[in-house]
Order: structure tokens, then C-alpha cells, then sequence
């Protein structure tokens, strides 16, 4: 028996989520539907990140184990056969048996993109929240300054998480502008159900002129749901990808050792 590491994207537009669940078709049952047929066997697939409904990914991370003896990178073409255009496994490789997704110190990276602009653009619709309020991305930077580094983030935690702790570290806020679309990117070790929307959604609210930059801190001193703003809708988000610590490690000493 080996375990096979899965570098999946997706779009989600069409999917209930990543998480097996009774009321719509997910990610996670497709992955295990196509890997039963490849296969000939039932397998579960654990993922590092259970994106909502609508969520988009470009890295996330799933394994499975299987006594199959094809080449750990070779799932990825032979999967990539079975799924539909709107999945696709980007990489597989095999990993010690011992190596769980969520379980091992990481970094996940998320964009949330908004089409600021009078109107809005059809072929954007799935992969963008559009608002015509004008945002003033410059507010929307210095309120996320505020949420780099350890805090309770209650405040931007949805309603019915359970977690034995809201909080977490963020690495990383920014927000830049490219045209009509901005994209602010947070990235993190942990987050909460819910968290990077509500973040997003918060920071539109301060971009929009709803109040200044330092109220941010007010929010996260609150430590109550309802101080931030509004949940954002689940199809600006993609979820970049997620770096195991121990393989960043792993990759800076053997540049270190060939000199590089």
C-alpha cells in the first residue's frame, strides 16, 4: 500500500463544495468516483481544504491510498482521463504513508477578486464579485495590515464553526488594483469557516467608505461576528495553493547544498 499526493484544480461553480455531502455533487466525490473506476476499488480521498460551494482552487491538496502499482506521478494523467474539463489533477506524486494535508505545518495562499467597474463584464461573472461601488484600494490596504500576525479572528468566523480556537496567524494581506479589477491576497497557516470572505468582504466595506482603515482593529478586538461586514460570495475566491512547510525547508537546503 502507498499514499498519493494530489495537487487538484478546479472550478467550482458547477459543485456543492470540496466535502462529500448528500445534497449536491462535490469535488471529493467526482476525485472518488474516477479513482474507483481507475482503480477498481473504493477510495477515500482526504483534502487539506474543504472549499465551499462555488470556491475555485488552483492547489489544493488531497491524498489516497492504493496498492496499485503505477508511478505515484503517473495518477495524474491517468486521472486527468476520467475527470471532467472543470477538475483537473495539476500533479501526483507518492508521499510517506504518514503524510496528512491538514495535519502538517502549512501555508495556504488565497486571491479575492472584484470587478470594480460601472458594469459588469459576462465572462467574468464566475470567477469575480462585481460592485460599481468605487473602492479605494489604498484604505483597503492599510485596514489589512491590521490582521497580519496572531489574533483572535472571532470576528470573521462564520456561524456554526467548530474549533477549538478561533485563533490564527496571517502572513500576508495585500490588495492592488489592475485596471477594473482588484485582487486582495491573504495568505496564512490556518483559517476559519468562512474567514478569508468575511475578510473580503470587511475590506470592501472600509474600501466603500463605510468607515476608516483603524476601525479593522476595533473588529478584531470585538471578537464578534457580527462587528464585520458581510460574508463575500464564494466565487471571487480561488485557493492559490498551500506550501508544506517541511517541504519549503526540504527545497532551501538543497539549494544551499548545490550553491545555487
Amino acid at each position: 500500500m502507498k499514499r498519493i499526493k494530489l495537487t487538484v484544480a478546479y472550478d467550482g461553480t458547477n459543485y456543492c463544495g470540496w466535502q462529500v455531502q448528500p445534497n449536491g455533487i462535490t469535488v471529493q466525490e467526482v476525485l472518488e468516483r474516477c479513482l474507483e473506476d481507475l482503480t477498481g476499488k473504493k477510495t477515500e480521498i482526504i483534502g487539506a481544504s474543504r472549499t465551499d460551494a462555488g470556491v475555485h482552487a488552483l492547489g489544493n491538496v488531497a491524498v489516497f491510498d492504493t496498492d496499485m502499482r503505477m508511478p505515484g506521478e503517473k495518477f495524474s494523467f491517468a486521472l486527468n482521463q476520467r475527470l471532467p474539463e472543470d477538475i483537473r489533477i495539476e500533479k501526483a506524486e507518492e508521499v510517506p504513508g504518514d503524510f496528512h494535508p491538514r495535519y502538517r505545518e502549512s501555508e495556504k495562499t488565497y486571491v479575492y477578486r472584484i470587478l470594480n467597474r460601472q458594469f459588469p463584464i459576462p465572462t467574468q461573472r464566475l470567477y469575480t464579485h462585481f460592485t460599481y461601488v468605487p473602492l479605494d484600494i489604498e484604505k483597503m490596504a492599510e485596514a489589512g495590515h491590521y490582521l497580519v500576525g496572531e489574533h483572535d479572528f472571532k470576528s470573521f468566523c462564520g456561524a456554526g464553526a467548530q474549533v477549538k480556537t478561533t485563533v490564527r496567524r496571517v502572513q500576508e494581506v495585500s490588495v492592488v488594483r489592475e485596471d477594473d479589477l482588484i485582487t486582495i491576497k491573504i495568505r496564512g497557516k490556518g483559517f476559519l469557516y468562512n474567514m478569508v470572505r468575511i475578510i473580503a468582504g470587511t475590506l470592501m466595506e472600509i474600501g466603500g467608505g463605510m468607515y476608516p482603515p483603524e476601525h479593522m482593529k476595533e473588529i478584531l478586538e470585538a471578537r464578534d461576528r457580527q462587528a464585520a461586514g458581510p460574508t463575500a460570495p464564494a466565487r471571487g475566491l480561488t485557493l492559490m495553493g498551500i506550501q508544506y512547510l517541511e517541504e519549503r525547508r526540504e527545497s532551501q537546503d538543497m539549494e544551499e547544498v548545490s550553491g545555487i
